[in-house]
């Protein structure tokens, strides 16, 4: 915990903290902003190989989630700009750094790397 948070908790503790003004229609318009945001209201249809599928079941079991929610969380994240290629580019139309002379096909370039 740093300072800012320590400093924080203490004032919690010793009842220094007041509420917002309208706490109970902020959190109201709060849960309507989390309700749209995770509202799942299309399907998709995609192939992937046999290999990836297994590597997300793992993924997810190790999470303790459905392999579906997973791949659903990584799309999102890459969506809003929270997960980015970890490779450098080795130039302007350039293949990412150690990259094969023939890439592979169905093999994506983008590895979990969580910003923010």
């Amino acid at each position: 915990m740093d300072k800012e948070e320590q400093e924080i908790l203490d004032a919690f503790d010793a009842g220094k903290l007041e509420h917002a003004p309208d706490i109970e229609g902020r959190k109201a318009q709060h849960q309507q902003y989390a309700e749209a945001m995770f509202k799942k209201d299309a399907r998709i249809n995609i192939r992937l190989s046999s290999k990836d599928i297994r590597g997300l079941q793992k993924k997810a079991l190790v999470e303790g989630i459905p392999y579906q929610t997973l791949v659903a969380s990584i799309l999102h994240k890459y969506v809003e700009g929270r997960l980015h290629e970890d490779r450098k580019l080795t130039g302007p139309g350039k293949l990412p750094t150690g990259t094969p002379s023939r890439p592979r096909p169905l093999r994506p370039w983008l590895r979990l790397r969580q910003t923010g």
